[in-house]
């Protein structure tokens, strides 16, 4: 049987806030097979991951620069406009994170994030704010599903692992978590996560 859980840590993109880089190239570059093109070879998931590792903007955008001068406009484009890529919070897990803390419950986030953007996150969705605290990968140059992070966390924050639950929209930063120890699961919905916590004996 699963041990007691004493801690909740919650990862933020795409559970408690949405995050989508084609609102803005939608208008930037409006032809949806050249937006394609864009995303899958100049600026790439691959490339993005390296600044939730803590590479700087300015690096990142130089790098891509030197390669494609004639994008330059549009892969600087993705900090300018970053912000209009986490358009809503989903108010369902919010609301589960935000009851779960009334209840005195020990909850944390773990995510991978740009240092700076995700500053520019709390601001934008204060909710952010209110967790225990946060290991953003951007600070700390590791990022999920790399175990190393998830026993940082565990370290910097008291948690016991195999009374720790992690939600994450990922399903390999939900094993990468199992894979320190703790309990974790897959987040689709705020429904399934009721669900879930039933399961688990959690209250919210």
């Amino acid at each position: 049987m699963a041990a007691k859980i004493d801690h909740i840590v919650f990862d933020i993109g795409k559970v408690l806030i949405h995050y989508d880089p084609n609102i803005p190239y939608e208008r930037i570059i409006p032809d949806p097979e050249e937006r394609k093109w864009f995303f899958l070879n100049v600026c790439t998931h691959e490339w993005n991951l390296e600044q939730d590792r803590g590479r700087a903007w300015a690096e990142a955008e130089d790098l891509l620069i030197k390669q494609h001068p004639e994008r330059a406009e549009q892969i600087r484009a993705f900090r300018k406009h970053w912000h209009e890529m986490v358009p809503h919070a989903y108010d369902g897990s919010v609301a589960i994170m935000e009851s779960l803390i009334d209840q005195g419950r020990d909850v944390t986030m773990l995510t991978n994030f740009a240092s700076d953007t995700f500053r520019h996150a709390q601001e934008l969705f204060p909710f952010l704010k209110k967790p225990r605290g946060v290991t953003v990968s951007g600070d700390i140059f590791l990022i999920k599903p790399d175990v190393a992070i998830y026993e940082k966390h565990a370290r910097d924050f008291g948690l016991t692992p195999a009374a720790t639950l992690f939600i994450d929209d990922s399903l390999a930063n939900v094993e990468g978590a199992r894979a320190a120890g703790w309990q974790a699961v897959h987040f689709v919905d705020a429904e399934t996560l009721k669900k879930d916590l039933d399961a688990l004996g959690v209250a919210y």
